[in-house]
């Protein structure tokens, strides 16, 4: 399994990701700068990507608690998820996404 991801800088990276990792861990595990300061636990928004729109709809939709931080995140879009809310699976190997602009 593997995913796509476009730094900040606009370069991709493709990452072999485990099942049952969440993405944002994926990310960060393999250098790519993402912050995921608060681990994973839906307590933050610093893990914020924005999902490629062929992907979108074959995600499982953001719980409320997710809605409520991305409400504190910057320059949110309709595409936006925190990526420590999104599981590795089969079916969702070859994910793209995007890292959403640094919040500081």
């Amino acid at each position: 399994m593997h995913l796509f991801v476009t730094d900040r800088e606009g370069r991709e990276h493709r990452l072999d990701a485990l099942e049952g990792w969440r993405v944002m861990e994926v990310i960060r595990d393999w250098g790519v700068p993402i912050k995921g300061e608060c681990g994973g636990a839906c307590a933050c928004a610093t893990c914020h990507v924005y999902v490629d729109d062929t992907w979108t709809d074959r995600l499982h939709p953001p719980t409320e608690e997710e809605k409520d931080r991305l409400d504190e995140a910057f320059a949110v879009e309709n595409n936006s998820r925190l990526a420590c809310q999104i599981l590795v699976t089969p079916a969702i190997s070859g994910l793209r996404v995007r890292l959403a602009p640094d919040m500081e």
